[in-house]
């Protein structure tokens, strides 16, 4: 069986530029509007003609050049608005004239301060006017969530009845939940005259967060078009999610049998688009397009992703626009995507090395929020400079006093290859000079810091810095590496790892704290 088709209707360049600051200009909404063309939208709501000379060049221009979707221009049940909307859409190929009219108790009182069968006149007029200029004209009855069951009726029957091919149930203030706004299109389509002549759409904000909720709980009902926007963007909290409806529809084709005619291809590139034209940055765990939704860092979800992709993605996000998912590597990460990282970077470990780097990565992974690829390559070169060297000393820890004004002091702990602890302390011109002067007290040696130089591995406050040293002593000249968000510590380790290269020679154990090395 032949699924059926859902219109999609974006409203990302009308509803979704009254969010509060986040004013487009002509050339901005244009250049959406190509997004939305590659995107395959069925119909794109570009603005409200009647409220301002920009919103109407911008419609205009848009009704001018883009092909393929019905452009929409909004307009209130007045003759001005209407006829500025026809005007602005003139050059359309597919014009719509998307006319509305407050219709609930508490608007009819506050608001437009009319009786019902005076706004079921407007309505009926304004319908009839907006076909004067074009065919394809839909009607939608404001705040229709809280309108009456029966007087709604009434309106949407009259309004048929005057020509509106698309009947828009808009939720306008996010007040409905899904089985209610369900029953509410059920009923619609069960009582409202001629009501197969019409395509049932509808408009939910998202107040409650369940815009999206509603708009499928509506499309099970028998709804055919939903309204929505990029990111979700509109007044308030928002309005469904384009991304979102059509992904949901699109994943559980098994369940609402419905297609839509989107390239899905196009979701995330337009999402980006939209997000820094109107400067409102997605939130990292927006479903479909956040920076999260394609993201694992727990070890688990890791493990079974790199067995399986569909053990915890329900979506491929090449289908989004998106080149792969990602493997976010932090303190919740196993050792098997660890090892998937550390292949993907071309190196082989061996299991020692493996559980060395292991232990390495969980002990950043508590100092650094994210920890990127140059992070896993400084803590394998870690280990292979550990690997590469006889070790005669480890550091265990370092401390010291460093503040202005004061001469410095430097605490250090080693552990020597016997496994006593050996402990300095020592004074010098900076907090790096006197720490390596507690070290050299431990080791004996007369050491000359030749080179010192610091390198931020990664980005962010929290990079670790790698620390290259080139020490002489003796006439022997060796090179020192040590890396570590602390570059005190890191510092200390890359001293340490020059001490234990100019000792290599050393067979008989460690050099007796204050005793100079033999031959």
């Amino acid at each position: 069986m032949e699924s059926e088709k859902l219109i999609i209707f974006d409203t990302t360049l009308r509803d979704g530029e009254q969010c509060p600051g986040a004013s487009l200009n002509i050339a901005e909404k244009l250049e959406i509007a190509r997004q939305l063309a590659l995107l395959k939208v069925d119909v794109i709501e570009a603005g409200f003609p009647a409220a301002s000379p920009g919103d109407f060049e911008s419609v205009k221009q848009i009704a001018d050049e883009i092909r393929g979707a019905s452009i929409a221009g909004l307009a209130r049940a007045l003759d001005k608005d209407i006829e500025a909307a026809a005007r602005a859409l003139e050059k359309a190929a597919r014009p719509r004239i998307h006319v509305f009219l407050s219709t609930s108790k508490i608007h009819r009182k506050h608001m437009v301060q009319k009786a019902k069968a005076e706004i079921i006149d407007m309505a009926v007029k304004s319908v009839g006017f907006a076909r004067q200029f074009c065919d394809d004209v839909e009607f939608s009855p404001m705040d229709a969530s809280r309108t009456e069951s029966e007087f709604l009726v009434e309106v949407l029957g009259a309004v048929i009845d005057a020509g509106a091919s698309t009947l828009n149930i808009p939720d306008t203030v996010g007040y409905s939940i899904p089985g209610e706004f369900a029953q509410l299109i059920t009923h619609l389509k069960e009582n409202v005259p001629g009501i197969d002549r019409a395509v049932i759409s509808v408009h939910c904000h998202n107040d409650l967060g369940l815009a999206v909720a509603n708009s499928l709980a509506a499309v099970q009902a028998g709804a055919r078009q939903v309204e929505c926007t990029v990111n979700g963007i509109g007044e308030r909290a928002g309005n469904a999610a384009m991304e979102e409806i059509v992904m949901a529809l699109r994943t559980r084709r098994d369940y609402y049998g419905i297609d839509t005619g989107i390239d899905t291809r196009h979701i995330q590139p337009c999402s980006k688009l939209v997000s820094s034209l109107t400067g409102f940055f997605v939130q990292r765990n927006k479903a479909v397009v956040g920076k999260n939704a394609f993201a694992h860092e727990s070890g688990i979800h890791q493990h079974g992703f790199l067995k399986r992709k569909d053990t915890f993605e329900i979506m491929d996000p090449k289908d989004i626009g998106l080149d792969e998912s990602e493997l976010v590597m932090g303190k919740h990460s196993g050792r098997n995507a660890l090892l998937h990282k550390i292949k993907e970077l071309g190196f082989d470990l061996t299991p020692k090395e493996l559980d060395a780097v292991f232990h390495e990565f969980k002990v950043l992974a508590d100092e650094k929020k994210e920890i990127f690829d140059d992070d896993i390559l400084t803590l394998i070169q870690k280990q292979r400079w550990v690997a590469e060297e006889q070790i005669t000393y480890r550091l265990e820890k370092i401390g010291g006093s460093f503040e202005t004004g004061v001469a410095p002091e430097g605490r250090v702990a080693l552990r020597s290859r016997d496994g006593q602890e050996h402990d300095a302390t020592a004074s010098g011109d900076g907090p790096v000079d006197s720490i390596y002067n507690a070290i050299d007290k431990i080791t004996g040696l007369t050491c000359r810091l030749m080179d010192y130089q610091v390198m931020s591995k990664t980005r962010g406050k929290d990079a670790q810095g790698e620390v290259t040293v080139r020490v002489r002593s003796d006439n022997r000249e060796v090179i020192g590496k040590g890396a570590g968000v602390n570059t005190l510590e890191a510092s200390a380790q890359a001293y340490v790892n020059a001490i234990n290269k100019l000792l290599m020679k050393t067979k008989a154990g460690p050099v007796a704290p204050g005793e100079a090395p033999g031959p």
